[in-house]
């Protein structure tokens, strides 16, 4: 007799196992090279017509073939067969093909198997909402295939959808115990440490012209800021980047050598808030200027940038201070200062002679500094699509274009600066933000990417000075969609000005922040938080096992007496015809559960003559006691039973 394992595949369930391989891998095609996305649709379409047509499958070394040739393509495309992304595109392969072999149930526990692991390979590209939905109902499609593959051709459509939404959601109780109480780890979970950064873009280490202008055309959100108080005035919120010193006449870069930051003084008081930032493979925070009261983690260097000591490659969130009214570097080391005054030899000299002029003219650097404001304020232009500029940038942009955007301003600015013999860098990051109604939480995207530049002013230190501010004061007090003109390549995201959009998108915008927060920020801290507040503080590894398996065995007991509690209560009759059937089942004649006492009758006399006689007694004892005049009387069919050889 056939194993289990090795009984052929009824020709009706195929179609769950096309199903349940579609929904699984349908979501990689988003991510994986268009020939494999290709080639793993034509083996589902030859798969499913093969079914149609109901004809034979392909040979084993055509498959063998098929499977070499996907290989060969896969290491051509990501140079090995292992990692990730190419493990990733080999599962998707395998999946496609397995049903171009699907002959018995166990092939088919394969493909369902393999459906399962699948779905955890989606998180390695994104942990959306909207990709758990789609994986929960990708869930509901292959538990659905895998009740059809044990429940037999009589298993309607609804029925098999409904136990497996039963199934799945039994599942939910211990899903929650899991992630509540399972050992949170640092670090990407779904991400290997050389790509948990793919895919990600943000401010630079370096500007050259162009390059914030290029970012400010991303609506992607950088970070979120929730303030423990009022959110401070949209013109206050510099969020402080690299700052670069060093200048080759076309790109600017910080210099390589940071001491720790000191000469800090406090003008106004610390206000706190948190932030959420996004991956940007960079170590600085982008803290609010000035930054003060940092975590442990984090270490603040000589130009006032907040770092931590890895590359921020996941999202992570940190509880700062910032002073928005300080005074820094009062004193500062002449090295410094000499080190902001180099500029490149023979390199804009139409700027370098503006400069000398002002710096023989006015007694002060600050007349200098509002000459310099003064000039971008008459007629320059703001604007996402500057002119490209050549090898004298700053004079080009100066003299001819006069049309440029943030970066073109502050480098500009500091080229001018430094002509005129005040120490100047710039400084880049993010300026702004917009408040989201609906969380409170500050928003600050990619597009409030800002540069702007810092003097060196004697007894005052570095100063900031913002000389977007002067061509385009809208620019700073109110953002970047108020400041350009139509037509600015602004992403779409940020040109909306119908209400009820905006309202639609602070909504969305304030459920993928709870889940980020909530969800995808439950991280070991706040696991610790949580348990402290269910009084288990200091809880290691050891005791949330304990815990985990206390609480798990406890929903298994609810789970499996709620399950007999379900379970249907047969009257007497039906118990004692239940007991026949199995003394049938040991006599090799098994009773499918479609058929009826008279239809099983039949096919006993028809298979086992020797047992009709004995086993008719029996169904007719069964019939009298359930639907007879008098069905209490049980007596006669026991004795059948008995009598059964």
């Amino acid at each position: 007799m056939s194993t289990p394992a090795r009984l052929a595949l009824d020709h009706t369930a195929v179609p769950w196992l096309f199903a349940a391989a579609a929904v699984t891998i349908a979501p990689h095609f988003l991510h994986q090279p268009i020939w494999l996305s290709a080639f793993a649709g034509l083996m589902l379409f030859w798969g499913g017509w093969l079914w149609w047509q109901n004809q034979r499958l392909p040979g084993r070394w055509l498959l063998a073939l098929l499977v070499v040739a996907g290989c060969a393509g896969i290491f051509v495309e990501f140079r090995t067969l292992f990692g990730r992304e190419a493990g990733v595109a080999m599962l998707v392969m395998f999946m496609a093909m397995k049903l171009l072999e699907v002959k018995s149930q166990r092939d088919a526990m394969v493909v369902v198997t393999l459906g399962y692991f699948l779905l955890l390979t989606h998180f390695f590209n994104s942990q959306s909402i909207p990709t758990g939905l789609w994986l929960l109902a990708a869930l509901w499609i292959v538990t659905a295939t895998l009740v059809r593959l044990h429940g037999g051709p009589a298993s309607t459509l609804r029925a098999t959808l409904r136990y497996a939404a039963v199934l799945s959601a039994q599942a939910i109780p211990f899903m929650l115990v899991l992630y509540v109480l399972f050992p949170r780890i640092n670090g990407p979970l779904w991400g290997l440490p050389q790509d948990a950064h793919s895919g990600k873009t943000g401010l630079s280490e370096t500007m050259s012209p162009g390059s914030i202008s290029s970012l400010a055309q991303n609506g992607d959100i950088a970070f979120r800021v929730r303030f423990e108080g009022e959110i401070p005035a949209k013109g206050k919120l510099y969020w402080r980047g690299p700052v670069m010193e060093n200048f080759d006449g076309t790109s600017w870069r910080p210099f390589p050598g940071r001491q720790a930051a000191e000469h800090l003084e406090l003008i106004a008081p610390p206000i706190s808030y948190e932030t959420t930032l996004e991956a940007h493979n960079q170590r600085w925070l982008l803290a609010l200027d000035a930054p003060v009261n940092l975590p442990p983690e984090i270490a603040l260097n000589g130009e006032l940038t907040a770092a931590a000591r890895q590359p921020i490659s996941t999202r992570q969130r940190f509880r700062l201070s910032a002073s928005l009214d300080y005074r820094f570097n009062a004193a500062e080391d002449p090295a410094v200062l000499r080190r902001n005054l180099a500029l490149p030899a023979g390199r804009n000299p139409q700027a370098r002679q503006l400069a000398n002029s002002w710096r023989t003219s006015e007694p002060t650097p600050d007349a200098i500094i509002g000459k310099a404001l003064a000039l971008f304020a008459n007629e320059f232009f703001y604007t996402l699509r500057p002119p490209l500029l050549g090898g004298n940038s700053v004079d080009e942009f100066l003299f001819q274009t006069k049309r440029g955007f943030c970066e073109h301003y502050a480098a500009a600015f500091v080229v001018l600066m430094r002509n005129a013999g005040i120490p100047a860098r710039v400084v880049g990051g993010y300026q702004g933000g917009e408040r989201n109604p609906v969380d409170g939480y500050l928003v600050v995207r990619q597009s409030d990417a800002h540069a702007w530049a810092e003097v060196w002013l004697e007894g005052r230190g570095w100063v900031r000075v913002d000389p977007t501010a002067a061509v385009s004061p809208a620019r700073i007090e109110t953002g970047i969609l108020d400041a350009l003109s139509e037509g600015e390549p602004l992403p779409a995201l940020i040109q909306v000005r119908s209400e009820w959009l905006r309202t639609l998108r602070h909504r969305w915008e304030a459920i993928n922040n709870a889940w980020n927060q909530q969800v995808l920020g439950y991280d070991p801290q706040r696991q610790r938080e949580l348990l402290s507040r269910l009084g288990l503080p200091d809880t290691d590894w050891r005791s949330l096992a304990t815990v985990l398996g206390i609480a798990c065995s406890l929903l298994l007991a609810i789970v499996t007496a709620w399950t007999l509690y379900q379970k249907p209560r047969h009257d007497p009759a039906t118990r004692l015809w239940h007991k026949a059937l199995r003394q049938l089942a040991r006599r090799q004649v098994n009773c499918a559960p479609w058929e009826t006492p008279l239809t099983l009758a039949q096919r006993v006399q028809r298979e086992r003559p020797d047992l009709a006689a004995p086993f008719n007694q029996i169904v007719e004892a069964y019939l009298q006691a359930r639907y007879g005049k008098n069905n209490n009387d049980l007596k006669t069919l026991r004795a059948a039973i008995a009598q059964f050889p």
